[in-house]
């Protein structure tokens, strides 16, 4: 038996502590919570400023788990991301130094800055959930969750991703600026002193545990299940399409409006839990053919003409 109780609990302790740091962003916090209890990946797409790492932070400091931060550039290495051995002389033996991809959380930022072969090191970690240091094999904490962030604006220097590592991003976001109260607020609230510093962790490890083993045990009736693949089929046979939807797509999209209905308070999914998923998961999986774009804003709108024109299921009580 699913108790919804315990993912309502779990959505709103997150939203309201994260929200002592983040203002007025309830809407992103929620599909970052969706995709954290997924155990999927967040791509942030933002220009700098917006609250991509205070975000990261807020976050591991509420679910109470370890944090790292690593900028991305173009010397990076792999061996810098995973860790190395090393020979001490006074012990007279090699020892293991830690990457910061043994931790919890990990905000990559600036993802598109580092060189390719570094980006598959990354992406290889979130797929397989292990690294690999001088033949052995070493598995990754759990929960592990990669924040990745990039800059669409600043191109200079950058090697972007191609669409076979953004598709193992569970969802791509974007912050975008806040209205003018709410920059009035966050001037307020940082004015003497950063709320980030007095952040408690409100999540325990039992709560991550039950809803991410549980959040599958919502209801996807067989009409849901046939909408979804129909909205992932149009994306393939859209004429202004290069590259539609892959299979794993179909499979997010359906986990993903699980962990939706479940921090909503419901077992069972509906229309509108698959509607507003598949923007933040599909508008990264697509490439079009004018110019084989993957910004956000076009493949974005291709989307929610999908969605306007594939019939949508009637709810069954």
């Amino acid at each position: 038996m699913l108790d919804t109780k315990r993912f309502i609990e779990f959505r709103e302790k997150i939203n309201t502590n994260i929200g002592k740091v983040i203002v007025g962003k309830k809407d992103k916090i929620d599909k970052l919570t969706v995709a954290f209890i997924c155990s999927g990946h967040v791509l942030l797409e933002d220009v700098p400023g917006l609250g991509k790492t205070k975000l990261a932070k807020s976050l591991s400091k509420t679910i109470n788990c370890s944090f790292k931060r690593i900028q991305f550039t173009p010397d990076l290495l792999p061996s810098d991301l995973t860790g190395i051995y090393f020979y001490n002389q006074k012990l007279g033996e090699f020892e293991f130094r830690r990457g910061p991809l043994l931790s919890e959380i990990v905000l990559a930022d600036e993802i598109n800055r580092a060189t390719p072969r570094t980006q598959s090191a990354l992406l290889e970690c979130m797929e397989e959930r292990q690294i690999t240091v001088e033949g052995e094999t070493i598995k990754l904490n759990k929960p592990f969750f990669v924040i990745a962030t990039q800059n669409p604006v600043e191109q200079f220097g950058t090697f972007p991703l191609p669409e076979a590592q953004l598709d193992r991003f569970f969802i791509r976001l974007s912050m975008g600026y806040p209205e003018f109260m709410e920059e009035k607020n966050i001037l307020d609230i940082y004015i003497d002193k950063d709320p980030l510093e007095n952040l408690e962790a409100v999540i325990s490890m039992e709560d991550i545990q039950y809803v991410q083993e549980n959040y599958t045990k919502v209801h996807v009736s067989e009409d849901i299940k046939s909408y979804i693949i129909e909205i992932i089929t149009a994306t393939r046979k859209n004429n202004n399409v290069e590259l539609g939807c892959s299979p794993r797509a179909s499979l997010n999209l359906m986990k993903g409006s699980q962990a939706l209905a479940a921090i909503n308070g419901r077992d069972f999914v509906t229309p509108e839990d698959v509607k507003e998923m598949a923007l933040p998961i599909l508008s990264h999986r697509i490439i079009l053919k004018s110019d084989l774009s993957t910004s956000m804003a076009s493949t974005q709108e291709l989307i929610e003409g999908i969605l306007n024109t594939v019939h949508t299921p009637l709810e069954k009580i």
